[in-house]
């Protein structure tokens, strides 16, 4: 499943990749495009799905989502261009039982034909001052070797059990449309932690990737792009913490907190609207709060867990 909004010169490419991989089904999410989008899916022969409008990211994939009914789905996105045998390596991983998303190893690209030396992400950790990020970012991209477990598969591209998909949606949600943007990724590895799915980093399921959003592309990015992630933290929060695991890390949260706030002051202004954008979204956040609370399998989440490098 790959998600294209007006990006058909990437999706040349990433369609090929990822057919040649020899997936059962194949489904181009079409985020009203008016480039050739359509076009690449027909020549190709690849089911498109498209929409009238365009969605965040969140939206996009959940339609993407009830659309497709394999077992396994691969996330993937136009300017993901996976290596071959990534079909066949993500699965194994998924062998476990317990598993229910692997997480590739993504190298940086800079364009379809360009790739870099560095690693784009090994995993996803969530820190103890709930910060999200990317394990390994930057760092060579041949560190980070051996498989091992992670707190999360980052959304760029990752492979989730369907039964495990299922399990995270509420209310036919599996990406929660109440938080758009950047973060719902994280938000939906916390949410299958703490129902007792696990996730599995897979260095020989490779994927290059174009990288729009990271610790490296912060300063470049607009100012709604990062008061969405700085607003979707807290969501998350709301959502899905639990208060022994809040006073456990209650010294790194708040020393974050002031030096957030005194950094937005300061520096970025513009993020101060990501508070009341927060408390607006905030009933919502509560709502799910209740389900995830209530289905909840798991006690004590491994906050800042990362594989060896």
């Amino acid at each position: 499943m790959i998600l294209c909004s007006d990006e058909a010169p990437l999706l040349a490419h990433s369609l090929p990749a990822a057919l040649a991989e020899g997936f059962d089904q194949a489904l181009v999410i079409d985020n009203a495009s008016s480039d050739g989008t359509a076009e690449l899916a027909r020549r190709h022969g690849v089911e498109r799905l498209s929409l009238e409008r365009r969605v965040p990211y969140n939206d996009a994939m959940n339609a993407g989502l009830r659309r497709l009914g394999a077992e396994a789905v691969a996330l993937l996105q136009a300017d993901t261009f996976v290596a071959p045998s990534y079909r066949e390596r993500s699965l194994a991983a998924l062998e476990d039982p317990a598993v229910g998303s692997v997480a590739p190893k993504l190298v940086r690209a800079l364009d379809p034909e360009t790739y870099l030396d560095d690693l784009d992400a090994a995993g996803m950790f969530i820190d103890p001052r709930r910060k999200n990020g990317l394990v390994g970012h930057g760092r060579p991209a041949s560190e980070y070797a051996r498989a091992a477990e992670v707190f999360g598969a980052d959304g760029a591209a990752a492979v989730w059990r369907r039964a495990a998909l299922e399990d995270c949606a509420i209310d036919g949600e599996i990406f929660d449309e109440n938080m758009p943007g950047w973060g719902c990724d994280a938000d939906l590895a916390w949410r299958a932690r703490l129902l007792g799915w696990k996730a599995r980093y897979a260095p020989a399921a490779t994927v290059h990737h174009i990288r729009t959003y990271s610790p490296t592309t912060r300063a470049h990015t607009s100012a709604l792009d990062r008061r969405t992630q700085f607003r979707n933290r807290y969501l998350m929060i709301a959502k899905n913490d639990s208060l022994p695991d809040l006073l456990r890390d209650a010294g790194p949260l708040l020393g974050y907190e002031l030096l957030a706030l005194g950094y937005a002051v300061l520096r970025e202004p513009e993020l101060l609207r990501g508070y009341a954008e927060a408390a607006r979204r905030l009933p919502g956040a509560l709502r799910r709060r209740r389900v995830i609370q209530a289905r909840r399998r798991v006690r004590g989440v491994p906050f800042g867990m990362e594989p060896p490098a």
